[in-house]
Order: structure tokens, then C-alpha cells, then sequence
């Protein structure tokens, strides 16, 4: 696999938040954004919505924990509200991880779980990605 064959395009921006529709009021009213996708996903602890930026192609992800155990409210409560990750689509998860794993990267799973709409993800330990928390999304085949 070439390096140019790694990432196909940024996929979205994740930031946490504390309150979803309190964040979702604020992206319509201040930018005009609007959410075009919202779910709960239980594994991950959060209830999500993906906003879509200029054509559509861009999306921003608001995160909200679903209570204090979750990832995103740990970081919340280390951070404060903010940006979260920085995800970059990928055409085949399982190649890209192997080939990061290849290059001394740290991934978060041994194999891809669920994400957004289906698809299947996988995180690149910050430590490893300049602090930036970098997620590798494969959309689901419908999603294409």
C-alpha cells in the first residue's frame, strides 16, 4: 500500500460536547449548519449527530456522552467541550491498520468496530499521531 493510498479524504471533525441539542441550536443559529444524521451508539457511549458543511461532503460530528462512564466524558472532564478527533476516510480498514501497525503506530482496537451509520472504524493512539486523536473510518457499502 502507498502512503497515497492511506487516506481518501478527511471525513469529518469530531468534538465533544455536553448537551446535544444545546450544541445542535447553537451550529444552526451561529453557523446555519444543520444536522442531517443523528443516533445513540451504546458501544461508543454517546449520542451523536453528523452535520453537513457546505456541499455536504465536509461533516462535523457533535458527541455527547450518554452518562459519566463514556470516553466522551472523560474527555470532557480532562478538557473541557472541544475538539475530539480528527477522522480521515479509508476505502479498506483492514489494510490501512496493517499497514500503520507496519509503520509502529498504535491503533485502539485489534479489529474495527462499529461507527456512525454503520460503517466500521478504528482510532490511532494520539501518542503516536502528534496528540491529535485520528480515527480511520470505512463508510458502510451503502454509504459509498
Amino acid at each position: 500500500m502507498l502512503p497515497s493510498d492511506l487516506l481518501t479524504t478527511i471525513d469529518h471533525v469530531g468534538i465533544a460536547v455536553a448537551d446535544l441539542d444545546e450544541a445542535l441550536a447553537f451550529y444552526e443559529r451561529v453557523f446555519g449548519i444543520t444536522s442531517v444524521h443523528e443516533e445513540v451508539n451504546e458501544e461508543q457511549g454517546v449520542r451523536e449527530a453528523m452535520l453537513a458543511v457546505g456541499s455536504g461532503e465536509t461533516r462535523i460530528q457533535l458527541l455527547a456522552p450518554l452518562d459519566d462512564s463514556s470516553t466522551i466524558a472523560k474527555f470532557i472532564d480532562r478538557n473541557g467541550p472541544g475538539m475530539q478527533q480528527l477522522a480521515y476516510r479509508v476505502t479498506d480498514i483492514e489494510a490501512v491498520s496493517a499497514t500503520l501497525r507496519e509503520r509502529g503506530v498504535r491503533l485502539l482496537y485489534d479489529a474495527p468496530r462499529r461507527g456512525t451509520s454503520d460503517s466500521r472504524v478504528n482510532f490511532v493512539h494520539p501518542k503516536d499521531a502528534g496528540g491529535v486523536l485520528v480515527e480511520l473510518v470505512e463508510p458502510a457499502a451503502s454509504a459509498h
